[in-house]
C-alpha cells in the first residue's frame, strides 16, 4: 500500500523520475548532492519507498526532540551530536561494522546553504568502515533522482573529491 501511494505521489503528482541502478549491496554510503532544499527529505523518502529499499540517515540531534523524534526514528534516522568534541566518524563506522545491513544517506555539504567545500566526514566514514559511496543527484530542474556511480575511495581526498564533483556537475547539466 505504501509503495503504491509513494509511486502515485512521486511519479504522478510530483512528476519525478529515477535514473540509474540502486546497488544490491548491504552496506554503503549514499552521498546526495546537492542538498539545497527542505524538500530533499521528502524526495529522498519517496524515492526510497518507491524502490522498496532500506536507507538510513543521520540528522542533527535537535530534530530528535520529544515532538518529532519518534517520526525521524521511525523513518530510519539517528541523531548525531554535531559538537566538535564528538568523533562521529568512528561512531558511525562502528555502526557499519555492527550491522548486517546499513545504507547511510548523507549530504556532503552538511547544510542546505551554498558551500565552497564539502565536509569530509562521509568520505572518512567510507574509508574507516571500508564501504563504497553511492553518488546520488537530486536535480530539481528536470525532477530526477539519479544514481550516478558506486564510488570506491582511494584515500586521496583531493583527487577523489574532484572526481566525485565531476559526476555531480555532469548530472546537473543534463537536460533530459
Amino acid at each position: 500500500m505504501m509503495t503504491w501511494l509513494a509511486k502515485l505521489i512521486f511519479f504522478r503528482f510530483m512528476g519525478w523520475k529515477i535514473a540509474g541502478d540502486f546497488p544490491k549491496l548491504n552496506k554503503f554510503i549514499i552521498a546526495v548532492v546537492p542538498h539545497t532544499r527542505n524538500l530533499d527529505f521528502l524526495v529522498g523518502v519517496l524515492a526510497r519507498t518507491v524502490l522498496g529499499e532500506e536507507i538510513n540517515f543521520i540528522a542533527k540531534k535537535e530534530l530528535f526532540n520529544p515532538f518529532t523524534g519518534w517520526f525521524f526514528t521511525a523513518m530510519g534516522g539517528s541523531p548525531v551530536n554535531r559538537n566538535k568534541n564528538e568523533n562521529n566518524v568512528n561512531v558511525i563506522a562502528e555502526v557499519f561494522n555492527q550491522r548486517e545491513r546499513f545504507r547511510l544517506a548523507i549530504a556532503p555539504e552538511g547544510t542546505r546553504k551554498k558551500v565552497d567545500r564539502w565536509k569530509t566526514g562521509f568520505y572518512r566514514i567510507s574509508i574507516k568502515a571500508n564501504v563504497p559511496i553511492l553518488l546520488v543527484n537530486f536535480n530539481y530542474k528536470v525532477k530526477k533522482v539519479s544514481f550516478l556511480k558506486l564510488f570506491y575511495p582511494t584515500g586521496n581526498l583531493e583527487k577523489d573529491f574532484k572526481s566525485m564533483e565531476g559526476f555531480f556537475n555532469k548530472a546537473m547539466q543534463v537536460i533530459s
